[in-house]
Formats: structure tokens, sequence, C-alpha cells
């Protein structure tokens, strides 16, 4: 059975992305077959029922297609019985600052999610029961995350959830090799990468307790030579 859910998911997950070109399908297949973060989040339940989730930094949309898709499959009864309920999110609201990922989210998933073309840095959250930010925050500035941290728990009631994947800098050489991945990967985009502003773990939840949550670490690299780590967070 979760054989065959994996792929299902996965194929009606990445469907929505043949309509915005071949590029955004075959980026989509990649990375929601080979980033176990995906999988990872309905496996363990990290993602409650919400009224409004927003996607900070959501590229593409991946998370929305993800997530829309997997409770549509528990509505219809084909869930793995293991498993937590595929949560169950009446409003996602994607922040990308690249416009073309942020055309390609509109084109493939229309109107059953809202994307916006935006800095995380700058741009008003709203209010939100959930919020998660993955791989995004090392790209800017020490001050800037403690900024966008406070704004995030502003936005979220106590209790709320915020999500975020890090890399540990403690991490030894798998960390330098995502790392070089992560610079590789946005040279062949186009884009321009001067530096990163990466932390540990223990430095990471520091951050988190003193701009108002409790955290958990979960590590998040399964299958991969990566040392990604998962932050759950609730706002206090």
């Amino acid at each position: 059975m979760t054989a065959h859910f994996r792929r299902t998911l996965l194929d009606r997950a990445t469907q929505p992305y043949r309509s915005a070109g071949s590029f955004a399908w075959h980026f989509a297949r990649g990375k929601l077959k080979g980033d176990p973060v995906f999988f990872g989040l309905l496996e363990l339940g990290l993602i409650p029922d919400a009224e409004r989730l927003i996607d900070l930094g959501c590229g593409q949309g991946l998370l929305a297609s993800w997530l829309l898709e997997a409770r549509a499959l528990h509505e219809s009864g084909h869930w793995p019985a293991h498993w937590p309920a595929a949560p169950k999110v009446k409003d996602i609201w994607g922040l990308e600052l690249m416009p073309k990922d942020v055309e390609r989210a509109r084109t493939a998933l229309g109107d059953r999610a809202r994307f916006a073309q935006g800095d995380i840095c700058t741009a008003d959250f709203g209010r939100t029961d959930v919020a998660v930010i993955l791989d995004v925050l090392h790209y800017i500035s020490y001050e800037a995350q403690e900024d966008v941290l406070r704004r995030i728990r502003a936005a979220l009631p106590a209790g709320g959830t915020f999500i975020t994947r890090i890399g540990d800098a403690a991490g030894g050489l798998p960390f330098s090799y995502s790392n070089w991945v992560d610079r590789t990967v946005f040279f062949l985009r186009g884009h321009r990468l001067d530096r990163i502003y990466c932390r540990t773990q223990k430095e990471w939840l520091d951050v988190l307790q003193r701009n108002g949550f409790a955290a958990e670490p979960l590590p998040m690299h399964k299958g991969t030579p990566f040392c990604n780590v998962m932050l759950v967070a609730k706002a206090v």
C-alpha cells in the first residue's frame, strides 16, 4: 500500500506542473521524489489542520500542491492506515521572490492556492495558523533572520505552528557538501549567491527561543548526503 500510495501522491502532485512547462514539471518531479521533507511532513504529522498556512520562499508552490493532493487522497480513503491524517488547510498562501517561480505556481495550481511575488524580509504576513520556511533562512542576513522570525511569531496565535528546515553548521562534511550544492544550483538557475548565513542547530534553537518559540529538532535528510534538520516550533 505505502509504495503504491507514494507513487500515486507523487504523480498527482506533479501533474499540474505539466501546464507550466517542461522545466516546471521535471523540477517538481525531481524535488518531490528526491527530497525527504515532503513525505516526512505527512508521515510524521507535522502540519496540523489550519484555516491558513503561509509558505515563505515557496518556489513554484510545490508544498501547496503536495498538501492539496494529500488531503484529496485522504478524503477519498486512499491513505496509509498507519499515517496521521493529512492536514486540512483551508487557505494556502505562498510568497516567493523569483517572479518566474510565482508564474509557474499560478499556472499550475490556479485558484487552488494563492501566490504572491515578494520578499520575506519586507512582506506583510498577516495572520496565520501555520508558517513554513524550507531551506530559505540562510540566504538572508543574521539580523534579517531574527526580524523574519519576530514577524512570523506576531502573525501566529499562541500555540501556532512554525516549521523550518535548516542546515546544521556543526555538521562537518555533509554540511559543506550541501552548501556546495546550494551554490551550484543557484548558479545554474542564473542567480547570484554571494554569501550564506548559517548557524549550528543549537544556535538556531536559541534564536527561535528568544523570538518567542519552543522548538524541537528532527533529522530531515534521509536518503541524502546532506545534514538537514527540521525545526518544529510552537509559538509561546
